[in-house]
């Protein structure tokens, strides 16, 4: 069966593709930031930041200059500021300079709840682990929670159009090698 076209839609917050970028797939309720490092501080009037999420950063490792992705989830804090907050402490980690770019991977219901971001961040680590594009930051093996038959079937619907969505964005970290 051929594969159908789909429609994204990429919303140039600043007005330029080098600032933040609201990403959108018809038919999905998810919807995807992409937020420069050195623009997350004018990014915390953003709604959907407060929303309970998936994260992606990226960067390169300064010694081996390898392209590299910590995976992350931040669920939505009684202060209301749930994903923008956790970025917040990413960016002030010493440690963690070597990521220039977030993608937040959120709905624009609020849906996720603590086992779907659980079940999602695993899913993401183990696809981005398996593909071998980029070296996955994270010191441990994210839980993948325990969810019903019907909402995996749901959570890989999601899997798959953030592929779409994250591939769009320019990251192919879910995208496997073709080997010739």
């Amino acid at each position: 069966m051929k594969q159908r076209g789909k429609t994204v839609t990429l919303y140039l917050m600043d007005g330029t593709p080098t600032g933040k970028i609201k990403c959108s797939l018809a038919g999905w309720t998810g919807l995807a930031y992409k937020i420069p490092r050195s623009e997350l501080e004018q990014s915390n009037s953003i709604p959907e930041l407060s929303n309970t999420s998936v994260y992606l950063l990226f960067g390169l490792d300064e010694s081996s200059e390898k392209p590299t992705v910590y995976i992350g989830q931040a669920s939505q804090r009684k202060n209301g500021i749930g994903t923008y907050t956790r970025l917040v402490e990413h960016k002030r980690n010493q440690t963690e300079n070597y990521w220039s770019e977030a993608v937040v991977l959120t709905t624009s219901n609020n849906s996720f709840g603590p086992t779907e971001i659980s079940y999602l961040e695993n899913r993401f680590y183990n696809i981005a682990r398996e593909v071998k594009r980029f070296d996955v930051k994270n010191g441990n093996d994210p839980s993948p929670g325990n969810i019903t038959e019907e909402k995996q079937s749901e959570l890989e619907d999601f899997i798959d159009y953030t592929k779409i969505i994250v591939g769009a964005l320019g990251y192919r970290v879910f995208e496997p090698l073709i080997k010739t």
